[in-house]
């Protein structure tokens, strides 16, 4: 596999020799997902090519596996030993790898209860615009010290240098699950949800759709049984086949020819005044919304600014507005300065996160 790192070293050396673009490819299972690059280029990088788990401890909790790993090798792997990645990734296709999971940063129905991508992140190992091999963080949480760099390349979207190696933290998978539903309004189900939030119920995922509010109980048997007593509602049958439904956005509100948004917002905001159909989970804080091509972007951003996030225009077949939420000017040089430190030539993915970057 040296070989491989080696021949990526010379690629990106000569990139930056010569200004030339790279792109850098995975599975392409989420090539839908943020802006298109700036300039078109023959010359990419392929992660699949570097692949395989490197190292796996399972009563330590960590695994290590190259970018170019395919995220079904690795949470087979980790099933196995009755373990999983606990943020829930999504796949998009068979071919999504452990790169494209880390650098769009995405997670799934459990990241409100387990946490998000970046919580489990303990070391990358990764080439910079230079192609200087750098690693940072470890393989413990106590390792890090100072700025947390590993963390900095989830939802990087491949800007900063290309990822070779990380390093992620997994859990236990829970003895039970049971999904349970019930009817209730929208806002009825958003005020519920953030009642159950504060208390400590085994809740490990939530979505509201068309008057129904679907909750999944995870944990220990006695804790799952009393939970589900308690909260009430009806048990759902096929809850395996609805929960990767959301995750993979095979269900039927994602089977839409128009705009799919992705407003991340504080979960006790109430129902939202905007055009089109609507799918809510992590208890409130995260909103979809399927709406016509024509519907006003800043309209759109501007409510979900206003209720303390941001809105992604996370798939759309005809806009042409800019994927990610504008950032403030603060944040936008601070983006710069870590662009032009990684990569100061500007040769990975230039414009894919933010057209400055």
């Amino acid at each position: 596999m040296q070989a491989v790192i080696e021949q990526y070293k010379a690629t990106i050396r000569a990139a930056a020799a010569h200004e030339t673009p790279l792109q850098i490819c995975g599975g392409g299972t989420k090539h839908f997902y943020g802006n298109s690059i700036n300039w078109q280029s023959d010359t990419s990088l392929d992660s699949t090519v570097y692949r395989g788990i490197i190292e796996y401890e399972p009563t330590e909790l960590i695994i290590t596996a190259r970018a170019g790993t395919r995220l079904s090798e690795l949470e087979a792997t980790l099933d196995l030993q009755g373990q999983m990645l606990a943020f829930e990734p999504p796949h998009f296709g068979a071919s999504a790898t452990l790169g494209g999971c880390i650098a769009t940063g995405l997670s799934g129905p459990r990241r409100a209860t387990a946490g998000a991508v970046r919580d489990f992140v303990l070391g990358v190992r990764m080439l910079n615009g230079m192609g200087e091999d750098c690693r940072f963080g470890g393989q413990v949480m106590k390792n890090v010290a100072g700025y947390d760099v590993s963390r900095l390349m989830v939802g990087a979207m491949g800007t900063l240098g290309l990822l070779l190696e990380v390093s992620l933290k997994v859990l236990p998978k829970p003895s039970v699950e049971v999904t349970m539903c019930m009817q209730l309004t929208e806002s009825s189900a958003i005020e519920k949800m953030n009642q159950w939030a504060g208390k400590p119920l085994p809740i490990s995922a939530t979505c509201y759709i068309d008057n129904q509010l679907v909750f999944r109980l995870s944990g220990a048997e006695s804790a799952v049984r009393a939970a589900q007593a308690k909260l009430g509602g009806d048990e759902l049958a096929d809850s395996i086949a609805f929960w990767h439904s959301i995750r993979e956005q095979s269900h039927e509100f994602f089977q839409s020819d128009h705009s799919l948004w992705r407003l991340s917002i504080q979960s006790t905001t109430p129902p939202l005044s905007l055009p089109g159909r609507q799918l809510i989970e992590w208890n409130g804080g995260l909103r979809w919304l399927v709406c016509d091509e024509n519907a006003q972007v800043d309209t759109i951003r501007r409510v979900a600014k206003d209720a303390g996030g941001h809105a992604t225009l996370f798939r759309s077949r005809a806009s042409h507005a800019h994927a990610f939420h504008p950032l403030d000017e603060g944040i936008m040089n601070i983006h710069r300065a870590l662009k032009a430190k990684f990569d100061p030539s500007r040769i990975f993915n230039s414009g894919r996160l933010y057209p400055e970057i």
